[in-house]
């Protein structure tokens, strides 16, 4: 029996990660950069968590407005 194939939301655009990336995690750029101390960062829950609740907003109101 075949599933019907999923269809993926369109990625979110590159200029909201990196704002939100910027607001709650302190990340200046999603940029990989090849340096370590410039690649990762020591990023408390709390913060991961109230990025991920923009992160979903900002794509339910994408949805809403029929962008995603």
């Amino acid at each position: 029996m075949n599933k019907p194939a999923k269809t993926l939301p369109s990625p979110a655009p590159a200029a909201v990660l990196e704002a939100i990336a910027k607001r709650h995690l302190f990340v200046d750029t999603l940029v990989v950069r090849n340096r370590d101390r410039l690649d990762f960062y020591d990023i408390g829950v709390s913060s991961i968590e109230r990025a991920l609740q923009a992160a979903y907003q900002a794509g339910a109101e994408a949805a809403k407005a029929g962008q995603a």
